[in-house]
């Protein structure tokens, strides 16, 4: 959804948004019911996970600090996401744009720490979000209401 702004090759290379700190697990995508179901069973992948409420549950951690970071278990380390797109999380297609609620109105804010676009949203990004994918995003948002987090301070609004 964001190949005009974000290359693969540049995600590819970079993976931050697919691992996670233990302060940052709220950050974790929410898979559809279905595809956890599937994804918690042997299945094409090879990678089985484990889900509580549609996220996946990482593991993995072997120290007590807190920023060690512990990669997505659909996470290849040489290939990036091994997930097709029909099984990808909507967050992650996304990315770094999240849909928010906040004061009980839905926005779609800028993750500030994606090290490719920044923390200021670029003009492209806001023209990308304003022509038509800020509605696709809101469209899902309301058809899929478990994807929305709650707003944190320090996510710049776009819309």
């Amino acid at each position: 959804m964001l190949s005009s702004i974000l290359s693969k090759k540049q995600c590819a290379a970079c993976k931050f948004c697919c691992s996670f700190r233990r302060q940052s697990l709220w950050e974790t995508p929410l898979f559809p019911p279905e595809v956890a179901e599937k994804l918690s069973k042997p299945n094409e992948y090879g990678v089985v996970g484990e889900f509580r409420d549609g996220q996946v549950i990482l593991g993995g951690y072997k120290t007590a600090d807190p920023e060690e970071e512990v990669p997505c278990t659909f996470l290849d380390p040489h290939k990036g996401c091994i997930l097709n797109p029909e099984d990808k999380p909507f967050d992650c297609s996304i990315w770094p744009l999240r849909i928010m609620n906040k004061d009980g109105e839905l926005v779609i804010a800028l993750t500030p720490t994606c090290p490719s676009i920044g923390a200021t949203p670029r003009p492209e990004l806001i023209e990308l979000v304003k022509n038509g994918l800020g509605e696709k995003i809101l469209e899902y948002a309301k058809a899929h209401p478990y994807i929305i987090k709650e707003y944190r301070e320090g996510f710049p609004i776009i819309l």
